[in-house]
């Protein structure tokens, strides 16, 4: 039986909770939103599937569900330059969220731009322990990557670190020939905007990062401890701390089961401190 909480029902949350009940991963559901009428509206909604499950609305259940989901906030739109602008924006949101987990035991997926200052602050603020706060957003920027890749008819492993966002350092050296540098920044510029085609089309992602946080889910769900890209509170790993930032990382029952330390080639090691330095700062903001 797997308790699943989604704080924020928007069209992600919506469409997790939809996805994770359909696919048989979560039994049970406990959804919250600030906007009553449309929290309501995507309970009948599910309802009106047929599936049966038992859905609460009570904020006090999300810290006895199994796995929470956290996103709530405002979405990025075609006004928002780079997912970080949402800091002044969202800060607050999460602040609002920490009394939902007081107590919490489960797994913490945090989901809401920016994601890895989000999650940072998250961990920070609640206690929970860094092995059960889990960022997302690599398996999507990974997604995106492997298709930029497919493009060109490149192969290997597709794996994108660091940010989710403009510092995001996709890795070159697991393919299976060298990518020149000219290559890699044009690619890497592609996959800085790959969102916003979608946002500005449709006003927002969601098949994509519903489907990989309901596989993320899963592999919770399941100990699967497969290995994936998510932003990690960091204790040292590639040489960083006082940030979340996105790593390999083995998923279980137990959250991140391990972080995957792999040697960067130098343009990789370039942009992952770069990274680094950029959430730190913003992270100080977040928790001084």
């Amino acid at each position: 039986m797997v308790r699943l909480a989604v704080m924020g029902v928007g069209r992600v949350g919506g469409e997790v909770a939809y996805l994770a009940v359909s696919l048989g991963i979560a039994d049970e559901l406990v959804l919250y939103d600030s906007a009553a009428d449309h929290l309501n509206a995507q309970v009948l909604d599910l309802h009106h599937t047929g599936l049966k499950t038992a859905i609460s609305t009570e904020k006090n259940d999300v810290k006895g569900a199994d796995i929470c989901i956290f996103s709530a906030g405002s979405p990025r739109d075609p006004s928002v330059k780079s997912r970080a602008d949402l800091l002044d924006a969202n800060l607050p949101v999460a602040r609002e969220c920490t009394a939902c987990l007081a107590g919490f035991s489960g797994i913490l997926i945090t989901v809401t731009n920016p994601m890895d200052v989000n999650n940072y602050y998250l961990c920070r603020t609640t206690g929970i322990p860094r092995e059960r706060c889990i960022g997302f957003g690599g398996q999507l920027d990974s997604a995106r990557f492997a298709l930029a890749l497919a493009q060109r008819g490149i192969t290997g492993f597709s794996f994108v670190v660091g940010e989710h966002g403009e510092h995001q350092v996709p890795l070159f050296s697991t393919l299976s020939h060298y990518i020149p540098e000219e290559q890699r920044c044009e690619i890497l510029t592609e996959l800085r905007g790959a969102s916003m085609e979608i946002i500005r089309g449709k006003g927002g992602t969601v098949f994509g990062p519903a489907l990989h946080i309901v596989n993320l889910i899963r592999m919770v769900a399941e100990n699967a401890r497969e290995l994936v890209t998510c932003s990690c509170v960091l204790e040292g790993e590639y040489g960083i701390d006082g940030c979340s930032l996105g790593v390999p990382a083995r998923i279980g029952r137990e959250g991140i089961h391990s972080i995957e330390e792999w040697r960067l080639d130098a343009w990789e090691r370039v942009h992952m401190d770069d990274a680094g330095r950029s959430v730190k700062e913003l992270c100080r903001k977040a928790v001084p």
